[in-house]
C-alpha cells in the first residue's frame, strides 16, 4: 500500500526495508489515505473469539481467567446432537467443564451467565493487545482506548 500510494506514513521505526532498487523506513505508524467500506462479514467462530465474546470469564462462575486457562464448552454436548455454533459453545474453566462432563447445563444444575449468540462485530479495544505488548510507537495513537478499557 505504501509503495501504491494509498497511505501516509505517520511513525517510522529505525529498521529500513530494502529491496535491489529502493530503501525505505520500516512504517510504524500508517494512516490511509482513503477509506472505502466494505460488506461487513460476519465474526468467525474461533477459540480466541469466543474467550473475546465472554470476556475471558467462565460462563458458569464467572471466574475471570488469562487464555490458557480458558476451555471450550459445548452448552448442549455432541454426544446429545449439539453442533458447534456460537449458539452452543462459551468459555469454561477447566473445572466447570469437567464437573458439567457430557450433560446440559440444566442436567448438570449449573447456570449459564447469558445466553451465547453470535456477536455482530467484536469491539476493537477487545481485539487489540493493549498492555506491555503494545508497540511503543504506538501508544499515542491508542490513549483513547486505554483510557477507556
Amino acid at each position: 500500500m505504501l509503495c501504491l500510494g494509498k497511505v501516509d506514513v505517520v511513525r517510522n521505526y529505525d529498521q529500513e526495508l530494502r529491496s535491489a532498487s529502493w530503501s525505505v523506513k520500516m512504517p510504524a505508524v500508517i494512516r490511509l489515505r482513503n477509506f472505502v467500506r466494505k460488506k461487513r462479514l460476519r465474526v468467525t467462530m474461533s477459540r480466541r473469539n469466543i474467550f473475546l465474546r465472554d470476556n475471558h470469564q467462565c460462563q458458569y462462575c464467572g471466574l475471570s481467567l488469562p487464555l490458557k486457562e480458558l476451555t471450550c464448552d459445548h452448552v448442549k454436548p455432541k454426544s446429545q446432537g449439539g453442533g458447534n455454533s456460537w449458539e452452543n459453545i462459551v468459555a469454561a474453566c477447566g473445572p466447570c467443564n469437567r464437573r458439567k462432563g457430557g450433560r446440559t447445563p440444566e442436567q448438570a444444575h449449573m447456570r449459564l451467565a447469558k445466553k451465547p449468540r453470535r456477536p455482530e462485530v467484536l469491539p476493537p479495544e477487545m481485539t487489540l493487545n493493549i498492555g506491555h505488548e503494545t508497540p511503543p510507537h504506538w501508544s499515542e495513537f491508542l490513549q483513547w482506548m486505554i483510557k477507556s478499557a
